[in-house]
């Protein structure tokens, strides 16, 4: 979750490190911290967002160097203040750490280091890393390889010391880690943007391994020290893409970004006969012909865009799909086999839930195939298959194009199971191929809905509490709708299926409660209405979102929000990104930070 930068060149290091962690702040905002190496070690840091490390670093005593690290915190060990910010040093302030993940076994290292008269600062378990290195012996990398040996947990930690001074060290351990080839000089980052201003090309680091990177570039090796030799690629995205791009935040620019993100998705996929084609993502069709069960496996926003998947893989295949809380599926011993597909669905790639569930799926036989954004992420190289969405960097917290291009991949993966089982006919497939390619130009104009939009906004945004129903896969839509809102604005918001709603949740309606209604043109659009109207009847205010056409609709709700008509399986994409508007401008409207919602981070690499 937390972000971390190190840089090894020509140039000062300061501004370098800054700049990557600007663009790494979504990582976490909790504290902030740099070390620079000049001679001498000198770390400074701060609690709070990234302007307050600035503010400290402004005046003549800044710290200089052409060597450095910094560091954007969320915490998982002691609270957020400055002792606890990284990076961490050593008895002597000659090494210094800086950390993302966990450290399970710090407890028992701390102790250790304590009896054998080491003085700790912080409540941190990153600061048990930086002791343990002191007492090793040979060069840094040495020392670096020789402590990871005896750490527990999943993390990524870069480390400098003013005894090695030419070189920055990273290990990684299940979070992740990437390096970034420059023009005489070498980058470490937890993600792809807080490089891309200086180079291109990256080397992730992969599972295990230690890497040392120095002016020249990195050397990689094993936990045994064995050298090994990845190979760099190459990345196409804007370095604009990173930026705002003059919205006013992120997250509104990149709801803006969903229509060319779901076309860069489905670009490529089809051949000149108009055969859909996944192989390129190793997804072998003879397995996906012989699996007689699948399993979505995810999180949080990928875990509705799973929910729809389920929908549109049991309609066009008749396979059951069981979808599942990536956190709670490998503790109930679900049963797996050769003769199931493991669908694994995670924008970072990283998310640590979702990565051990793919790993428990693939150690019980399971075929497991990634859904994710991140060329050269953990889940990417560790799965059987890959299918890449194309939703580019998504800076603000709340996933807002990366849901929309999740679906539309699953739903390939849906129609692909579906053509190489031949539960559809080649026309069919064809047909609803053509229908998604559609969905781009539909989403541009539910972006035309924003001047409405915002004034439902300023009629709601003092709500205490907002409830979302819908049936089918206006449930999932649902769903995400209350996550945006209460991730984003702070509201208790509550998804739920609409015919649940006389078994528990209408208790929550009274007069004046809005309730926003997934209405949209379906085999149960009929059963919607008369829970519409449960809940008019209550005093509930309704805001509808209906296809364009609906005239009927109007008559029982408040507001309607009109989308354009599309396949019913398809209704989600269009349906969420007014959802994500409407949580957005609430969100503003309420003055809270809608980039950076409290307590969240973009990617969850920790349990």
């Amino acid at each position: 979750m937390c972000g971390i930068v190190g840089y090894v060149g020509p140039e000062e290091a300061l501004p370098i490190v800054l700049a990557g962690l600007r663009r790494l702040e979504y990582r976490g905002y909790d504290s902030a911290g740099v070390a620079l190496l000049d001679g001498e070690l000198r770390v400074v840091k701060r609690v709070g967002k990234l302007g307050e490390l600035e503010r400290a670093l402004e005046g003549d005593d800044r710290p200089t160097g052409r060597v450095g690290i910094g560091h954007t915190r969320w915490a998982t060990h002691g609270v957020p203040n400055d002792v606890n910010a990284h990076p961490h040093v050593d008895c002597r302030g000659r090494i210094a750490v800086v950390h993302n993940g966990i450290v399970e076994n710090f407890a028992s290292l701390r102790a250790g280091l304590e009896k054998r008269g080491h003085t700790f600062a912080s409540d941190t378990d990153t600061e048990v890393v930086a002791h343990l290195i002191e007492e090793k012996e040979g060069s840094l990398a040495e020392a670096v390889r020789a402590t990871v040996n005896e750490l527990e947990g999943a993390y990524a930690i870069v480390v400098c010391s003013a005894d090695d001074p030419a070189v920055v060290v990273g290990a990684k351990v299940s979070s992740p880690l990437v390096v970034g080839l420059g023009d005489g000089e070498t980058l470490l980052a937890s993600d792809i943007p807080a490089v891309l201003d200086r180079t291109r090309t990256v080397i992730p680091v992969e599972e295990r391994q230690i890497v040392v990177v120095d002016r020249d570039g990195a050397r990689f090796t094993d936990l045994e020290g064995m050298p090994l030799q990845p190979q760099p690629i190459r990345i196409d995205w804007d370095v604009a893409l990173a930026q705002k791009g003059g919205f006013e935040h992120f997250m509104l620019k990149e709801i803006h970004e969903q229509p060319a993100a779901i076309r860069d998705t489905l670009a490529g996929r089809v051949s000149a006969s108009g055969h859909l084609d996944l192989e390129q993502g190793h997804v072998d069709p003879g397995v996906l012909r012989e699996v007689d069960k699948v399993f979505v496996v995810a999180c949080g926003t990928a875990f509705h865009s799973g929910l729809v998947a389920k929908y549109a893989i049991e309609h066009w295949t008749r396979l059951p799909v069981e979808t599942e809380i990536a956190s709670e599926f490998r503790y109930r011993d679900p049963v797996l086999g050769p003769d199931t597909l493991t669908l694994a669905v995670s924008q970072s790639g990283e998310t640590i839930d979702t990565l051990e569930a793919a790993r428990h799926a693939a150690r019980q036989g399971s075929h497991v195939l990634a859904v994710t954004n991140t060329v050269g992420s953990s889940l990417a190289r560790e799965a059987a298959g890959v299918l890449y969405t194309h939703a580019g960097p998504e800076i603000g917290v709340a996933a807002t194009k990366t849901f929309s291009t999740q679906l539309v991949a699953l739903y390939l993966v849906a129609l692909y199971l579906a053509q190489e089982r031949g539960t559809m006919f080649p026309e069919e497939v064809a047909e609803a191929l053509a229908r998604m390619r559609e969905l781009p130009a539909q989403v541009e104009r539910t972006l035309e809905l924003g001047g409405q939009v915002r004034a439902l906004a300023e009629r709601y945004a003092g709500a205490n509490d907002v409830l979302f129903i819908g049936r089918h896969v206006g449930y999932p839509a649902a769903l995400e709708g209350a996550l945006k809102l209460k991730e984003i604005s702070y509201i208790h918001a509550e998804g739920c299926p609409a015919g649940e709603l006389k078994h528990g949740p209408i208790a929550l309606v009274e007069p004046g409660v809005p309730v926003v209604a997934i209405a949209t043109e379906c085999h149960v659009y009929p059963k919607v209405l008369s829970n519409i109207q449960e809940v008019r009847a209550r005093g509930a205010e309704v805001i509808a979102v209906a296809t364009e056409g609906d005239r009927e609709i109007a008559k029982l709700a408040d507001a309607v929000l009109y989308v354009p008509r599309t396949p019913e399986l398809f209704a989600p994409v269009v349906v969420t990104p007014p959802l994500q508007l409407l949580a957005y401008q609430i969100a503003n409207l309420r003055g809270c930070d809608v980039d950076r919602p409290r307590n969240l981070a973009k990617s969850v690499t920790v349990e």
